[in-house]
């Protein structure tokens, strides 16, 4: 059965929002952050016209008490059976580099802010013995990336973390999953101005990340050949992938 009471965190656009769509249904309850207080209510609007019960708030997932206080209120409201640490952000497209503000920003959000939503999660996940945590890296998160170093490290940070933690919370009866999308038509991959391969639709993307977390699987990487050439990128001798890795386009956001 579908997650019934499920939190997501960057709901306001992009993968967040379709994974808002996908889980909306008639008795499904859906707690949803995001930056963008317009966006939010329209998607929250969207998916209560699909039957679900949707409480949206405007949350930084840096400020860790703002976090814990949003999933404490969340979780006394109805136990939660899924939670997706799903923001994200990266520097700014056409920049030589990532500046220093940029660079801390950066970790703060991807890096922080999935430890701000999922360690306030486990305590009560952990007391009922059953629940699901997915946490969104990137195929970025295979190799540090001339172009986005900060990006690509923090993505790599969070995927070794829920690697790491799935094994760790196994015998709790929580599943763990790192979700590594490939390029997704977003508002972070709209700045972009180079070609990106096997671009995908964000609702694609979300059906195929509900169908793994439906599966537990550990990793769900897509699409297949982008995941199959990240992971020849990463095998590659280092002055070659450097080599490479100085040729590639920076990352938007």
């Amino acid at each position: 059965m579908p997650p019934a009471v499920v939190l997501i965190t960057g709901a306001s656009s992009g993968i967040g929002e379709a994974l808002a769509r996908a889980y909306a249904r008639p008795g499904a309850t859906l707690f949803l952050s995001g930056r963008d207080l317009a966006r939010l209510v329209s998607v929250a609007e969207t998916c209560r016209a699909r039957g679900a019960r949707v409480e949206a708030q405007v949350v930084d997932v840096a400020d860790r008490t703002a976090m814990a206080a949003w999933i404490a209120a969340a979780e006394a409201t109805a136990p939660l059976d899924l939670v997706v640490a799903n923001a994200g952000i990266s520097a700014g497209t056409g920049l030589l580099e990532e500046s220093a503000d940029q660079a801390r920003r950066i970790f703060a959000v991807n890096l922080d802010g999935v430890l701000n939503t999922v360690l306030p999660a486990l305590p009560a996940l952990r007391a009922r013995r059953r629940g699901q945590i997915a946490i969104v890296s990137s195929l970025a998160s295979f190799r540090g990336l001339a172009g986005a170093p900060a990006y690509a490290a923090s993505k790599g940070a969070i995927r070794l973390w829920g690697e790491g933690l799935r094994g760790a919370v196994a015998a709790d009866g929580i599943g763990v999953s790192v979700i590594c999308p490939g390029f997704v038509t977003t508002r972070m991959t709209a700045n972009n101005r180079f070609p990106m391969p096997m671009l995908m639709d964000s609702d694609r993307a979300a059906a195929l990340i509900v169908a793994g977390l439906a599966r537990n699987r550990g990793r769900i990487a897509f699409p297949l050949p982008m995941r199959a050439l990240t992971w020849l990128f990463a095998a590659l001798p280092d002055a070659l992938a450097d080599s490479i890795a100085r040729r590639l386009p920076k990352k938007g956001g």
